[in-house]
């Protein structure tokens, strides 16, 4: 039987107008503080806030903005003792944020823009580097090949990883994150290769991060290309592609429902046993075959 790696969820908050999901519904200070203690509840060991989307039809959002709706969460969440990670590309917004204590900072552009190293270089912080086809933080409906993806992926995080340590980024605060959806590109057969190879991005001696959480390649494998499965019908697809991705050794998940995907993990654990305490312990014995 497959084991479980210890898995540290990232509970999604969005700070947005127009996530794909959930855009607009936590733009409120309050709302989103709300939300964001509820996905601690529901068991989250970090929650994970951006305030801009980077989906393909996303707004841009301005630095100055970014950061006003980010500090009164953050400071909130930081006084309740919570781990907070921050999704953003700018390093204004990572200089801002790492002042308040921010355990980790999340880039989909695997810091590339011009003084995102130096932004971070000082602080404690781990990074996560995501990988994407795309030319800059929006996700991109582009073609590429899933005979050669992942080649691409890790030629991408060998040479960023190399442009990190010269630049004073220590390895070990490096975390890989190889994109999904359209961050791969409009062909879903590239997000599910990817999740097939997770072995070998793990080669890299790196800790992985993977967030599938009701991306359109679900919603395509799911409904099919011309009727994709609506986002609010991808929950049981989402499910299982982060238990797949728990079970080939990827230590962070980022996902909207904390609450689904921790009980998957508890359930596998106690599957594989021994009980945890205060676990049932007059289990049936398993049927005779005949």
């Amino acid at each position: 039987m497959t084991a479980v790696a210890p898995v540290q969820i990232l509970g999604i908050l969005n700070i947005t107008r127009d996530s794909f999901s959930d855009g607009g519904w936590y733009l409120a200070p309050d709302r989103a503080l709300a939300h964001a203690r509820q996905l601690v509840a529901d068991g989250a060991d970090i929650i994970d806030i951006g305030a801009e989307s980077t989906h393909p039809d996303a707004e841009d959002v301005p630095a100055a903005e970014e950061i006003a709706r980010l500090v009164p969460v953050i400071a909130a969440l930081r006084a309740d003792g919570v781990r907070v990670s921050v999704d953003t590309y700018k390093p204004a917004v990572m200089r801002a944020v790492l002042d308040l204590g921010v355990e980790l900072i999340n880039d989909v552009t695997a810091l590339r823009e011009p003084d995102a190293i130096a932004a971070v270089r000082d602080s404690s912080a781990r990074i996560i580097l995501m990988h994407s086809t795309a030319s800059g933080a929006r996700a991109e409906r582009a073609d590429a090949d899933p005979g050669t993806i992942m080649e691409r992926i890790i030629a991408f995080f060998e040479q960023r990883i190399a442009v990190l340590e010269a630049g004073g980024i220590r390895r070990e605060r490096l975390v890989l994150d190889p994109g999904m959806g359209f961050f791969l590109g409009r062909d879903p057969a590239l997000s599910l290769v990817v999740l097939r190879s997770l072995p070998q991005l793990a080669a890299l001696g790196l800790p992985l991060c993977v967030s599938t959480s009701r991306k359109s390649f679900i919603g395509a494998v799911l409904g099919g290309a011309t009727a994709p499965r609506p986002v609010e019908q991808r929950s049981a697809g989402t499910l299982a592609t982060e238990l797949w991705a728990a079970l080939h050794g990827v230590q962070y998940v980022r996902t909207h429902e904390v609450g689904a995907l921790r009980d998957a993990l508890r359930m596998w654990k106690a599957l594989q046993g021994p009980l945890e305490p205060g676990s049932p312990r007059d289990l049936p014995a398993p049927p005779r075959g005949r």
